[in-house]
């Protein structure tokens, strides 16, 4: 009965033996739990050592300089118990990360568009970072409105564009709107692998941002505090995306 609750705390099954030997027959050399618990002499002791870490037992010096063991208090036990929900959580989160990751493996391998969704901060970076693997020149759309205000977003493009200067990958952005964008903090190779070409019409009423490479398609959405991220990652939409860009870019002046 103590072994199936035990299993259910987390400890493994060897654990789960002794420590319920400990229990029910009090202090004990480790030959004796080897022997109750049907269990080679080092398989005991390596069950017992662990039990001794987790704060479920402890190891004393009995008459004629014998080494015992005996269980602690059973209320010791609510410390694995917590400790468990507490892995399950960073599991849970873990999990939560790689989840679009996983779904978009498990599309390409079907043959389907690979879709990974991110909401905040944490999933512009991962949208960012994705750009300087591309093995091509990326192709950008960018409203001008669609510059955020927000400062989470202000330093991760700077933080960007430091980063994508020491790759030296080429970039191509169509800006949308009559206006010039502000005056930008560059480093002296950001105008060598960087090209801007304006689209002279009223701005446009959309808030996101397109950034096309690498057989993939990726668009950010920064509007009144809320950051979405979407990666599209499939070879026709790919080249769908970037017949736009060139059509367009080719009528553009520099």
């Amino acid at each position: 009965m103590n072994e199936k609750i035990l299993l259910g705390l987390g400890l493994t099954k060897v654990q789960s033996e002794i420590l319920d030997c400990l229990l029910q027959n009090g202090s004990q050399k480790a030959s004796d739990i080897a022997k109750r618990t049907k269990r080679p002499r080092g398989v005991a002791y390596k069950g017992l050592e662990e039990l001794i870490v987790l704060g479920l037992a402890i190891k004393k010096e009995a008459k004629a300089g014998i080494t015992v063991f005996a269980a602690e208090h059973p209320s010791n036990l609510e410390r694995v118990l917590d400790q468990k929900e507490k892995d399950l959580v960073k599991t849970k989160s873990a999990f939560a990360a790689s989840l679009p990751d996983l779904i978009s493996a498990f599309n390409l391998a079907n043959n389907k568009p690979g879709v990974r969704f991110y909401e905040g901060e944490e999933g512009i970076r991962k949208v960012l970072d994705d750009t300087l693997e591309s093995k091509t020149e990326i192709y950008m759309i960018l409203n001008k409105d669609a510059l955020s205000k927000e400062e989470e977003f202000n330093k991760l493009n700077s933080e960007y564009k430091i980063k994508r200067e020491k790759t030296g990958i080429i970039k191509k952005i169509i800006r949308v709107g009559k206006e010039p964008f502000h005056e930008e903090n560059t480093g002296e190779n950001y105008e060598k692998i960087t090209e801007i070409r304006y689209l002279d019409e009223e701005a446009s009423p959309f808030k996101a941002s397109v950034q096309i490479y690498n057989n993939k398609i990726s668009y950010q959405v920064t509007d009144q505090g809320k950051m979405i991220s979407i990666i599209i990652d499939d070879k026709n939409i790919y080249e769908l995306h970037k017949f736009i860009f060139e059509s367009l870019w080719g009528k553009l002046k520099s």
